[in-house]
């Protein structure tokens, strides 16, 4: 909701860089006026987020792709995932049913090496799965939370830095690049990523 609002504020007219710069100097002085115990993970979280509604990435992600659809059998959906993992400068969160490409989790993997913070979401049985990639993200260090219970934690979709979203039924499997019936739909409609990036948070929460 803060988010919302904050959006709406500065949709609401021009704000100038000095302005935005008052604005950003307020929420670390908010911070910094907390007791080195109140601190946790949620301001953090918070003050990033404000910082990144102050100041949006540069126009090469804002444009990476707009709204466009892919499709497979084929490398297409495969190459635009990788793209966008390799744009991605803050974070990262993906909410998809299975990873076993191998060529995907290279990119997840590089970009945490690079400081991007990661954040995955996904099954619990399918994690166990021949080929599944989640325990070795896991001992990488990224942050992986799974569903504990008989039905399945079944989306496909990723957040790129709260700008881009990407979701379809194309599962992040070698099977769905050369054999399957897939399709992805990328978008940086900021109404379509703040539905998702909501979801993605209280399936985070759920799954602590």
């Amino acid at each position: 909701k803060e988010r919302k609002a904050l959006r709406a504020l500065l949709e609401s007219r021009d704000y100038s860089a000095a302005e935005r710069a008052s604005l950003r100097a307020w929420a670390f002085e908010t911070l910094e006026a907390l007791d080195e115990g109140e601190l946790s993970a949620s301001h953090v979280s918070w003050l990033r987020d404000v910082v990144k509604l102050l100041f949006p990435l540069p126009s090469e992600q804002e444009q990476a792709e707009q709204s466009r659809a892919y499709f497979s059998p084929g490398e297409e959906c495969l190459r635009t995932i990788r793209t966008l993992i390799g744009r991605a400068r803050q974070t990262l969160d993906i909410c998809v049913f299975t990873i076993t490409d191998d060529r995907i989790t290279e990119a997840i993997l590089a970009a945490h090496t690079r400081g991007v913070e990661v954040r995955v979401l996904t099954d619990d049985e399918k994690s166990m799965d021949r080929g599944s990639d989640v325990l070795t993200m896991q001992r990488a260090g990224i942050s992986v939370r799974m569903d504990a219970a008989e039905d399945h934690m079944h989306h496909k979709f990723a957040l790129f830095d709260d700008a881009i979203v990407l979701t379809g039924s194309y599962n992040w499997t070698r099977s769905a690049a050369l054999r399957n019936q897939e399709n992805l739909i990328v978008s940086d409609d900021a109404d379509l990523v703040e539905s998702f990036s909501e979801e993605f948070d209280r399936l985070w929460e759920l799954f602590a």
